[in-house]
């Protein structure tokens, strides 16, 4: 992950016109009108609790859209509840025949 790139501040629905680039050092990234990113800053309601297994997914709705939101530490001992206000930002990724996904680290979220 390059640092250098801010994470970008986005809806949803905007992320519907990212488009697949890579970065001068050959990483995966994206480009929404122009900036280059590979992380996104999201707020949003809990639509979903985490799955009970050890991936630890659950579903954001930002008014716009809906994500998938994968958190990739400690934070899966907290008690998650659907409706829940929470800002995420993490590393943004593209799945085939599913949802975006946003892999969540530790500090990078709040409640």
């Amino acid at each position: 992950m390059d640092y250098n790139l801010a994470a970008l501040k986005v809806f949803c629905s905007q992320l519907n016109n990212a488009k697949a680039t890579t970065t001068q050092q050959s990483q995966a990234a994206f480009t929404l009108s122009g900036i280059l990113f590979q992380r996104v800053w999201l707020q949003g309601i809990l639509v979903s609790t985490p799955t009970t297994d050890s991936s630890g997914r659950f579903l954001l709705d930002d008014g716009t859209g809906v994500i998938e939101i994968q958190l990739l530490s400690d934070f899966l001992t907290l008690s998650w509840v659907k409706g829940m206000y929470v800002m995420v930002v993490g590393l943004y990724f593209v799945q085939k025949g599913s949802l975006p996904l946003v892999k969540v680290k530790k500090d990078n979220l709040s409640l």
